[in-house]
């Protein structure tokens, strides 16, 4: 009964305490409570806190550049991935989810703040300056609504939404926690000379000078197991944007012997050497063995995926814990990367940087024992930015009023009235401007946005035509009429992403 007094009042303590608890600060006050005469008070405050259920534990694992069709249990066949499938065959598998846009930096800001390219802050890898681009300190991000909600929340791997004391920095937008690369660039090496944790450098000895001994994959991923451990006994968000399988194309030698020569014809790419200024510093490194190194890279990837579901399992959190995966766009084509040998895309359209199917339609699986109906699969239309709202009502907190997202909490619960989208909505700053709309079977595009002498509009039935192939512009006038105009409507201006704008 003693034990259980204690364990009550530290539990309430905890809560007071928020990100900074530790138990034996938590002991501390305690003591003072005691000395003080509050401690029955606290006791009866834990007690019937304890009585109410607690929230599920949160757990995102956003893939780098990884495609539709590479996941085994989305198609692939020259390599598996056992453990990424057992959150699809204990869970959901989404077969219509797209992901912010085309590349990283503005598809990631989708994400953290339940808005479409139209709306979000950051619309493209640098800003019209060519400077990095930063998420201000005005918007609402994820991270902030779980820790409203009284969640540790922390943040590993790959940031690229803000540099280390700007407004974008994740300590600065919920995060209790972070561990990784705050700069894009810098995440094109995975033997780096350093990452960051918590707004401050982690210089990586061992990579000096111009080493590779530790993967930061490994290092990152002992971060998010740490994070499990400390937070196990308190509802937790981990958001894990892992850097693989972007390029560089790279892999610890245990997992690249696994593919070598398996693979063949072997592909070779010619990149950064070493000791060459950008070397580590942004420029892909050569790769001989570019099929070995994909393979391997995600074989490792489904590795930590699956002992971060063993962690869980560890401590009984199996049943209590949503863990989420997919991918923030489509499947790139750099550092000698071949997603047409891996049949990356699956049966779809384009690459990383395509509006077409290819490079927007992401893979998303949802596991959560109990809760979530084992093995089933959506045709869902869902987005990047209906994650924000789901895990909102999921914890009770208020969705922020200019998110362009909905909740598919009742579709992964399967109970409850599910919210349809009317449309979707992407657009892309590089290679001359790139916009699309989805609405319902229809897919209409827009390439080369900025220059009107080669402004290319297309139309495709996506029910008919799901690789489309197809372009039925001419034969559906109304139709194309009706989506330019919606489209023109599902967007505002943002200064330091001038895009459209500058036609007028």
């Amino acid at each position: 009964m003693i034990k259980m007094y204690i364990n009550n009042c530290t539990e309430m303590i905890a809560q007071w305490l928020g990100p900074v608890y530790d138990r034996r600060v938590s002991l501390i006050v305690l003591f003072v409570l005691l000395l003080t005469g509050s401690l029955d008070q606290v006791a009866a405050q834990g007690a019937n806190s304890a009585k109410a259920p607690r929230k599920p534990n949160i757990i995102y694992i956003l893939a780098d550049d990884m495609g539709y069709g590479d996941l085994s249990c989305y198609g692939q066949q020259r390599f598996q991935t056992p453990n990424i499938d057992r959150i699809a065959r204990d869970g959901i598998q989404f077969m219509q989810h797209y992901a912010g846009t085309a590349v990283c930096a503005p598809s990631r800001s989708s994400l953290m703040t339940g808005q479409t390219t139209g709306y979000t802050p950051i619309r493209g890898n640098s800003t019209g300056n060519k400077k990095p681009a930063s998420l201000p300190d005005t918007v609402i991000t994820i991270a902030e609504l779980m820790k409203q909600a009284g969640y540790a929340t922390g943040a590993f791997g790959k940031w690229g939404l803000g540099a280390v004391g700007s407004e974008g920095d994740p300590n600065k937008q919920g995060f209790d926690e972070f561990y990784g690369y705050i700069s894009q660039g810098l995440a094109h090496s995975y033997y780096p000379d350093f990452l960051v944790h918590n707004q401050q450098k982690v210089i990586l000895e061992k990579n000096l000078p111009d080493k590779k001994v530790e993967y930061a994959p490994d290092l990152i991923h002992q971060q998010v197991l740490h994070f499990i451990d400390k937070n196990r006994d308190r509802p937790f968000f981990i958001y894990y944007p892992t850097t693989i399988p972007h390029a560089e194309l790279a892999a610890p030698e245990k997992y690249m012997a696994r593919f070598r020569g398996k693979l063949l014809p072997e592909k070779t790419f010619k990149g950064v050497s070493y000791g060459a200024p950008n070397y580590k510093k942004g420029g892909y490194e050569s790769q001989p063995e570019g099929h070995a190194a994909f393979a391997a890279m995600i074989t490792l990837l489904d590795h930590q995926v699956g002992e971060i579901l063993d962690r869980l399992k560890q401590y009984g959190l199996d049943d209590h814990t949503l863990v989420i995966f997919s991918s923030d766009n489509g499947p790139h084509l750099e550092g000698g990367a071949d997603p047409e040998y891996f049949n990356s895309n699956g049966p779809y359209r384009g690459y990383k940087r395509d509006l077409y199917e290819g490079g927007i339609r992401e893979p998303m699986l949802a596991r959560w024992p109990g809760h979530i109906a084992a093995g089933s699969k959506t045709d869902r239309i869902t987005a990047f930015w209906d994650v924000m709202p789901t895990l909102a009502e999921l914890v009770h907190v208020k969705t922020p009023a200019n998110t362009q997202g909905l909740s598919f909490l009742p579709t992964l619960l399967g109970k409850g009235t599910q919210k349809e989208h009317d449309h979707l909505y992407w657009e892309f700053h590089e290679f001359g401007g790139r916009q699309a709309i989805r609405k319902g079977r229809w897919k209409y595009i827009v390439y080369n946005v900025l220059n009107k002498e080669k402004r290319k509009a297309q139309l495709f039935d996506l029910d008919k035509d799901p690789g489309e192939q197809e372009d039925i512009a001419l034969q559906y006038p109304d139709v194309v009429k009706e989506l330019q105009e919606v489209m023109e409507q599902s967007r505002v201006p943002a200064p330091q992403f001038p895009f459209i704008e500058s036609l007028k």
